[in-house]
C-alpha cells in the first residue's frame, strides 16, 4: 500500500519529467536547420565576396532565418556575452546560463556539451553553447583585417565579438515557448 501511495504521488512528478524531455527534444531538433541555414549563408556569402559580404549577409538575414526557424509556439535564435549586434541581447536568464557555461568551458569541459534546460516564468527555456569554429575567426578573431573592422566598426561601433579563438564560446542558441496551461 505504501509503494502505491508513494506512485501515486509521484506520477505527476514523472509525466512533468517526461513533458520537460519532451520538450527538451523538440528544442534540440530545431537547432540544426537553424544552424545550417545560417552556416550556409555566410558560406555562400564569403564564396560570393569575402568576409565583407558574409558581414553584412549576417547583418541583413540571420534575423529572418531566426524568424523563419521560430515556427509557433517556438521562438529561436541566438545570443552571446559579448555582442555583436545589439537585437541579440541577452535576457536576465539568458545572461546567467551564458557566464555559467563560460565558467564550465574554461573550467574544462566541452563548449559542444554545454546546454540548459528550465521552466522559467511559465516558458519552456533551452539553450545550447556555440564554440568558435576555425571559419568564424575571419570576423570574430584577433586578426581581423583593417577593411573588414572598419565595416564592422560602421555597422555596429558597440562591437564586442572579437578576439575569439577557435573552441571558445561563442555565444548560444536559445529556445523559449509557453507552456500549455
Amino acid at each position: 500500500m505504501r509503494l502505491f501511495a508513494t506512485l501515486l504521488c509521484c506520477t505527476p512528478l514523472l509525466a512533468q519529467a517526461a513533458d520537460l524531455a519532451q520538450l527538451r527534444s523538440e528544442a534540440e531538433a530545431l537547432i540544426p536547420p537553424f544552424q545550417q541555414q545560417l552556416l550556409t549563408t555566410v558560406q555562400a556569402a564569403v564564396a560570393a565576396g569575402g568576409p565583407a559580404q558574409a558581414v553584412e549577409a549576417c547583418r541583413q538575414l540571420a534575423p529572418g532565418i531566426a524568424q523563419q526557424h521560430s515556427v509557433a509556439p517556438w521562438k529561436v535564435g541566438r545570443t552571446a556575452l559579448r555582442l555583436r549586434n545589439p537585437d541579440n541581447r541577452p535576457d536576465a536568464w539568458e545572461q546567467a546560463v551564458l557566464e555559467d557555461f563560460q565558467r564550465r568551458s574554461q573550467a574544462g569541459e566541452a563548449v559542444a556539451s554545454l546546454n540548459r534546460a528550465e521552466v522559467v516564468d511559465g516558458e519552456f527555456r533551452y539553450m545550447r553553447a556555440i564554440a568558435t569554429g576555425e571559419p568564424c575567426l575571419a570576423c570574430h578573431g584577433s586578426a581581423i583585417k583593417p577593411e573588414l573592422v572598419r565595416l564592422l566598426d560602421r555597422h555596429y561601433p558597440q562591437d564586442q565579438a572579437r578576439g575569439f579563438a577557435a573552441g571558445e564560446l561563442r555565444g548560444a542558441f536559445t529556445l523559449r515557448r509557453p507552456l500549455e496551461p
